[in-house]
């Protein structure tokens, strides 16, 4: 299989082997004080132990290399040294050869419009990389016949927000052959929302008067071309146990190497559940920092202000979805919502036996 990539020989293994550019600073000679012969050998020792250290967390990083594709086809490519979404699409386009400004969002072990397997806060290690890049723009007139138009909207983190979702029998699903799953929504009327976070996008559409018509403009990914099927390196979805190595992308850009907490990830996965519930958007990362917020907190009180004192705080969430949040991060921390989805597991296996 091809590896993608026009760069120069001596370019290529430096671009894609994930090695991180050198600098002075990472030249373990440069890294050695200048000593009296006093102190030399002290200090001598103290600058091996540290540059065994800096040696240390180069290789880990080193290690960090992740299969990707185009996702309407290309050849594999190898991306490596990105801190967050933003510098993983600016990898993806280099590698390329694209602008970093036409990948709408990037999907996880298939090459797919599959919103359940859309990047959020972390990658495990063995995942391959899809990416979506913008295909064909439409201008659509809508009829706001419903205080809701029935849109569950996500962002990619660099400024595109995109339909994730769409409810059944809403105003959106009545005209699905024109609004569909994945369509990267660039202006409301005649303004432009590229750049504006989801939930912003949300409360522009929700502010559009019941009865009036309104334009939309989408941009489809493209899904044209070829494909090469990739190496199957990546789990299936629910194969993710704790204890497996992942690439978290934290609020701060920075990223780090974690164990998966299944736990974490339930906790994640409810949230946006009622992020989506009372604010019709989709965000791992704010459903990480919500999750995150929550640690060490007693009570609901405590929560609240954790989040009020936050940057979350700017959302201005009401006390009723703040009690729903704590309660559902309650049952969640003891252990309930597992034990009724065991169950529930449980109740559809009989009915698969008794079919059976």
């Amino acid at each position: 299989m091809p590896f993608f990539s026009s760069k120069k020989k001596s370019q290529k293994k430096n671009s894609l082997s994930g090695i991180i550019p050198t600098s002075t600073s990472n030249n373990p000679s440069s890294t050695i004080p200048k000593t009296t012969s006093k102190d030399s050998s002290s200090s001598l020792s103290r600058t091996k132990n540290t540059t065994t250290s800096i040696s240390d967390k180069h290789h880990e990083q080193t290690k960090l290399v992740f299969h990707c594709q185009l996702a309407h086809g290309s050849p594999t490519g190898l991306v490596t040294g990105f801190n967050n979404i933003k510098e993983l699409h600016q990898k993806i386009a280099d590698c390329f050869e694209i602008s970093a400004s036409t990948i709408l969002f990037c999907t996880l072990n298939t090459h797919k419009i599959d919103m359940s397997k859309l990047i959020g806060g972390q990658i495990n290690l063995e995942d391959f990389i899809f990416a979506h890049v913008k295909g064909q723009p439409k201008e659509i007139e809508v009829i706001k016949s419903e205080t809701a138009i029935g849109l569950t909207i996500t962002d990619n983190n660099a400024g595109y927000a995109f339909i994730k979702r769409i409810v059944e029998g809403s105003v959106a699903d009545r005209m699905k052959n024109l609004i569909k799953i994945g369509d990267h929504i660039e202006k409301i009327n005649d303004q432009s929302v590229v750049g504006v976070r989801h939930f912003e996008v949300a409360k522009i559409l929700k502010s559009i008067p019941v009865g009036s018509k309104f334009q939309l403009r989408l941009v489809e990914p493209n899904s044209f071309g070829f494909q090469i099927e990739p190496a199957k390196r990546g789990r299936k979805s629910g194969d993710v146990k704790s204890g497996t190595k992942t690439l978290r992308f934290k609020a701060d850009g920075k990223a780090s190497i974690e164990d998966v907490d299944d736990t974490m990830l339930q906790a994640v996965d409810c949230i946006n559940g009622l992020l989506e519930k009372y604010m019709n958007v989709s965000d791992s990362d704010l459903a990480q920092q919500i999750w995150d917020l929550s640690k060490n907190k007693k009570n609901p009180s405590d929560f609240a202000i954790a989040i009020d004192n936050s940057e979350l705080g700017s959302f201005n969430f009401t006390d009723e979805f703040i009690f729903d949040l704590w309660a559902a991060i309650d049952d969640i921390k003891v252990g309930r919502l597992r034990k009724v989805k065991e169950e529930e597991e449980e109740d559809e296996d009989e009915i698969q036996n008794e079919r059976l």
